[in-house]
């Protein structure tokens, strides 16, 4: 058994003090949307609550899917190696950036810069994309989805180059046997976001996904948690799993801070079985499990029940 958590968006506050002149591009409007709405909506309280209940449930690999900066600010970058030196050592949790990582050019460069050791691939390079982590009988592959963009515009492409490289590694490690862990921001799905703030290049992922098969995709990016398929080869249907916020404290049910784990058993008849639960944030204002998820039927939002467990302060 090997067990992945998974978190995403953690959008690591408080945000830095700009200097006017870093201001100056993108950044004036994601400064003045942090001030206005996004420091009340993300909690690092909250998200503390949640990284310790997910260290309690013991997982061998943990799998962050992007947004841990904010408006791409350079003193944001040592903040985001902080949190993921708490999440653990670079060899047992996996990074891929997302939008708010990419917000202005160069930003994507400086963070990885310092947090290049959550993305070290199996031949040991940083900050290259696809990678891919071989853990026992999981592959973990990551992929960045991650673009500067303009004002108001939050999509992601993979583009030509990655595409073609990820088909070519999801092909030799599905011949190899390995489960196959995809990992990426933006929801790769056609469905899985508006214009502006979808994958641009989600359709060729779908089909490239349908050629080549993978056992389970993790996103995050619409801070909502949800279950979708895509077709994979032979008919098949790979699960596409998008988390929540893991640092939200408002929002619907849906919408509030919460990871998944993934329970991954290579030696049950038939395949490897893989069984998904969402914990997380309560009304009750305590975290702790929510839902055992069903990974083979599409949702649009995840229905959960309630117990008492810890206690987010």
């Amino acid at each position: 058994m090997f067990r992945i958590a998974h978190l995403t968006d953690p959008h690591v506050g408080p945000l830095p003090r700009p200097r006017l002149r870093e201001l100056l591009n993108k950044r004036l409007t994601g400064f003045f949307n942090w001030h206005r709405g996004r420091t009340k909506a993300h909690d690092m309280e909250l998200l503390a609550a949640l990284v310790s209940d997910m260290h309690d449930q013991e997982p061998d690999h943990i799998a962050c899917t992007g947004d841990v900066a904010n408006i791409g600010l350079p003193e944001e970058w040592s903040t985001a190696r902080v949190f993921l030196e708490g999440l653990g050592p670079p060899d047992r949790v996996s990074f891929v950036p997302g939008n708010h990582d990419a917000y202005i050019e160069g930003a994507l460069q400086g963070l990885l810069a310092i947090c290049g050791p959550w993305t070290e691939d199996d031949g040991g390079a940083l900050g290259k994309f696809p990678y891919i982590r071989r853990r026992g009988h999981v592959a973990l592959v990551g992929l960045s989805s991650a673009i500067p963009t303009a004002p108001f515009v939050a999509s992601g492409r993979m583009g030509k180059r990655q595409m073609e490289a990820t088909e070519r590694i999801l092909q030799g490690l599905g011949e190899e046997g390995l489960v196959r862990v995809v990992m990426i921001h933006h929801p790769p799905h056609v469905a899985g976001a508006s214009a502006g703030r979808n994958l641009t290049d989600a359709r060729k992922f779908e089909a490239m996904i349908a050629r080549t098969g993978a056992e389970l995709v993790l996103h995050g990016h619409n801070h909502i948690g949800s279950v979708a398929t895509i077709p994979g080869p032979g008919g098949g249907m790979v699960p596409v799993v998008g988390a929540p916020s893991a640092s939200s404290r408002g929002g619907t049910i849906t919408h509030r801070a919460a990871y998944y784990l993934f329970d991954i058993d290579d030696e049950a008849s038939g395949g490897p079985r893989i069984k998904a639960q969402l914990r997380g944030l309560k009304p009750d204002g305590t975290i702790g499990f929510l839902e055992e998820v069903s990974l083979t039927e599409k949702s649009g939002g995840i229905k959960v029940t309630f117990r008492p467990e810890r206690r987010a302060r």
